[in-house]
């Protein structure tokens, strides 16, 4: 590992290369989970429709309770800052990505529970499994000396 001095600070390991495309690839698809829950609260059903929700799927989405709109935008949210704040190089990256997944897997037991007609699990469970991975990244960067 190589570091790097800065004037105003301690040395500072350099960024590898997998950071970049680690952070472009999170802020693609924590972007498009940013946009998705903005069109389906500003839109609501003919966005859903648009997606290829069926009307049993936009009813059951209708009658999620207020606080599984808020979990999901923490998922939501929680990511796509952690994605910028690892393209930033900032440590808080892995808190942003540790709020994320709690949101993703709050919504994923609930749906678990809760089950909406004609929904398959395997997309939540990517979601879960890509918000734990970015937890580790963001974990072993900050170990490295890479997020400061």
């Amino acid at each position: 590992m190589t570091t790097t001095t800065n004037d105003a600070g301690p040395a500072r390991a350099a960024t590898p290369w997998h950071l970049w495309v680690v952070g472009l690839l999170s802020l693609v698809w924590n972007g498009f989970g940013a946009t998705d829950y903005t069109m389906t609260q500003l839109q609501g059903d003919a966005w859903l429709r648009q997606m290829g929700a069926t009307e049993a799927q936009i009813a059951a989405m209708a009658s999620f309770p207020s606080w599984m709109h808020g979990v999901w935008a923490i998922g939501v949210w929680g990511g796509l800052i952690g994605s910028l704040l690892l393209l930033l190089r900032r440590r808080w990256a892995f808190h942003a990505f540790v709020l994320s997944s709690a949101g993703a897997i709050i919504s994923l037991a609930y749906q678990v529970v809760n089950p909406i007609a004609g929904m398959d699990l395997m997309f939540p469970l990517i979601i879960v499994a890509i918000a734990l991975f970015l937890i580790w990244y963001a974990w072993t960067m900050t170990k490295r000396g890479v997020l400061r």
